[in-house]
C-alpha cells in the first residue's frame, strides 16, 4: 500500500521555493496546482540554466513551463436552476496524473468546490453530495464514493484533498455519512466500503500504540483519567506547500517558539477544515499563537463516535457480531469520555478541551452542534445547546462560526454552509425545529439575496451584513460546492416559515451592493 507521494516542494525544490518566497502569485496555492508543460527534470534543468531572479523573471519562467487547469462558468439562471447548471461545470472526469503535477490519480468522475479549489476535497464533498442527491445526480455520488474508497485503499486514509501536498493529513471524517447517501445494495461493494471505514478508523487511532510521556501521539491523546480521545494532527512539520510563504511569515512572528511546532499546528488547523479560527489560537486572536495539537475538539470526536457506530451497524448487518460488539464498545467508551471532558457541567455547554491548561476552552462556536448532529447528546444537553445557540450564535443571516472577530475566516462575521447544515440537522434531530427553521430561513435569505444581486454563489458569507465573507489567506471564492449543496438541500426542506421571497426564483439584478 503506497502512503506517500512527492509534493510540489519535493519535486521542484529550488524553483518552488523561489516562486513562493518571491510572491509570484498573490495566492500561495496557485503555483502548487499548475500543470507542468514538460517533465520536472527538464524544467529544473532550464531553471538552473536560466537562473531567473526577481518576481517578473520568475513569473515569465513559470508561464513558459506551466499551464492553468481548465475552468468554465455557466449562464445566470434562477437560484435553483443555477445550482443544477453548476454540477456539470464543477464535475471533472477521471484524473490521470501528469508527471510533476501535484494531482493524485482519481479513477472516477468527481465534483470540485470551484474557484482556486480544482481538486476533490474530503469534508467539502459530503455537503456537495447533499445537493447532488436533491438534484438526482446519484451516479456522481457513487462515483465520488468510489474515489474515496480508492484513496483509502491506496494511502490508508482520505487525504485533505487530492493533491500530493495534502497526503500528510486528512480532514473531518465524513466518509461514513457520505456512504449513507448511497443507494447501492451490492454486497461486495458494501464489504469493500466497510473495509475502508475500518481502515480510516485505524488511521485516526494509530497513535494509541505510541503515546509517550507527553500524553499524545499522532491523532490520539490520553486524557487525565487515561481515556483516549482524538485531536487534529499532521505528519509533517514543514510549511504547507499551498501556503508556503504565509507559513514562513507566521513562524517568524512566533518568536522563540520552535518553527516546526508552528508548522505542525498550522497543518493541524488545516486538517480541521477551520483554517483558521480563534478556536486554535492560544491568545484567541493571533495566528502565530496557534496550538491546534493541544486542543481536543468536540466536532472531531463527535464524527469519530459516528464512525464507530456506523462500523458497528454495518458489521451487524454483515453478520459479524464480534466486530459490531467491538465498535459498540469503542463508541460507548468515547461517549463517556466526551461526557466527562467535552461537556462542561459548570457552564452547561459542549466545549473543546485544552490539554495545555487542563480545562475547557472559552470558545463558543458552531462546533457545539456536532453532538446533536450525530445524535450523541442527551435531550437535556440538546436543549441547553439550543438555548446557547439562540443566545450567542444566531446572526441576521445565519449561524455564526464563533463569537469573536480575529480577521481569520472561521470566525465572526463569517457563516459557512457546512456548519449551518450541521446546526439545522442537529436541532431537527432533537425536536428543536423552531430554531432550525429560523436558521435555515436566515441562510436562504442571505444566499438568495446575494445571488439575486450578483449571480454568484460563494464559499462563505458575512452573515451580519449579507455580503461576501472575508478574512483568511485568500480572496473569497466563487463556485461553490458546499454552498450549492447545502442551499439546494434546504430548498427541499419542509419548513413552516416561507415568508422570504422564493429563493428558487431569485435572478440577478443590478440594484445592490454585494461587497463589504
Amino acid at each position: 500500500m503506497s502512503r506517500a507521494a512527492a509534493t510540489p516542494e519535493d519535486v521542484f525544490g529550488p524553483l518552488f521555493r523561489a516562486v513562493q518566497v518571491a510572491h509570484v502569485f498573490p495566492d500561495n496555492k496557485a503555483f502548487t496546482d499548475l500543470i507542468p508543460r514538460d517533465r520536472p527534470e527538464v524544467i529544473l534543468v532550464a531553471f538552473r540554466s536560466e537562473q531567473p531572479r526577481g518576481r517578473a523573471a520568475l513569473a515569465a519562467f513559470v508561464a513558459r513551463h506551466f499551464r492553468e487547469p481548465d475552468a468554465g462558468t455557466p449562464a445566470q439562471l434562477s437560484l435553483r436552476e443555477h445550482i443544477k447548471a453548476l454540477w456539470p461545470v464543477l464535475s471533472k472526469p477521471p484524473m490521470a496524473v501528469v508527471p510533476g503535477s501535484s494531482a493524485l490519480e482519481l479513477p472516477n468522475a468527481f465534483v470540485v468546490a470551484g474557484g482556486r479549489f480544482r481538486e476533490m476535497y474530503y469534508w467539502d464533498s459530503y455537503f456537495t453530495m447533499l445537493g447532488l442527491k436533491a438534484d438526482g445526480e446519484q451516479p456522481l455520488i457513487e462515483s465520488m464514493l468510489a474515489n474515496f474508497v480508492s484513496l483509502v485503499e491506496r494511502f490508508g486514509h482520505v487525504p485533505n484533498g487530492t493533491r500530493s501536498y495534502y497526503l500528510s493529513r486528512s480532514q473531518p471524517p465524513f466518509l461514513a455519512l457520505m456512504m449513507d447517501l448511497s443507494d447501492t445494495r451490492d454486497p461486495a461493494l458494501q464489504r469493500r466500503r466497510l473495509a475502508a471505514l475500518k481502515t480510516e478508523h485505524a488511521y485516526w487511532m494509530a497513535g494509541a500504540t505510541c503515546i509517550d510521556a507527553t500524553g499524545s501521539c499522532q491523532h490520539v491523546v490520553r486524557m487525565p483519567d487515561g481515556a483516549l480521545l482524538n485531536r487534529y494532527w499532521d505528519a509533517r512539520e514543514t510549511p504547507r506547500d499551498e501556503s508556503y510563504a504565509l507559513d514562513l511569515a507566521t513562524a517568524e512572528k512566533a518568536g522563540s517558539r520552535p518553527k516546526e511546532a508552528v508548522y505542525r499546528d498550522l497543518r493541524a488547523g488545516a486538517e480541521s477544515g477551520w483554517d483558521f479560527s480563534s478556536r486554535w489560537l492560544k491568545d484567541g486572536k493571533s495566528v502565530e499563537t496557534i496550538h491546534t495539537t493541544d486542543i481536543v475538539p468536540v466536532d472531531l470526536n463527535s464524527l469519530l463516535w459516528n464512525l464507530e457506530t456506523a462500523i458497528a451497524r454495518r458489521c451487524r448487518a454483515a453478520g459479524d457480531l464480534a466486530c459490531a460488539a467491538d465498535f459498540d464498545r469503542q463508541a460507548n467508551t468515547r461517549k463517556a469520555a466526551m461526557a466527562k471532558y467535552l461537556w462542561s457541567a459548570i457552564e452547561r455547554r459542549f466545549a473543546d478541551w485544552d490539554r495545555s491548561s487542563g480545562k475547557a476552552t472559552p470558545s463558543i462556536s458552531a462546533a457545539i452542534l456536532y453532538p446533536l448532529f450525530v445524535g450523541l447528546a442527551t435531550p437535556e444537553q440538546a436543549a441547553l445547546t439550543a438555548k446557547l445557540t439562540k443566545a450567542k450564535l444566531v446572526a441576521p443571516g445565519g449561524l455564526r462560526t464563533t463569537t469573536v472577530r480575529t480577521g481569520e475566516q472561521w470566525d465572526e462575521p463569517n457563516g459557512w454552509a457546512p456548519l449551518l447544515w450541521i446546526g439545522v440537522r442537529g436541532l431537527d434531530r432533537y425536536e428543536q425545529s423552531r430554531l432550525a427553521d429560523d436558521l435555515a430561513n436566515r441562510w436562504l435569505k442571505t444566499v438568495s439575496s446575494f445571488y439575486a444581486c450578483t449571480g454568484r454563489m460563494v464559499e462563505k458569507y458575512d452573515i451580519e451584513r449579507g455580503v461576501a465573507g472575508g478574512g483568511g489567506e485568500y480572496p473569497v471564492q466563487d463556485g461553490f460546492g458546499w454552498t450549492n449543496g447545502v442551499t439546494r438541500a434546504l430548498l427541499d426542506r419542509p419548513a413552516p416559515d416561507r415568508s422570504i421571497a422564493d429563493p428558487a426564483a431569485q435572478r440577478p439584478q443590478t440594484a445592490c451592493n454585494p461587497t463589504p
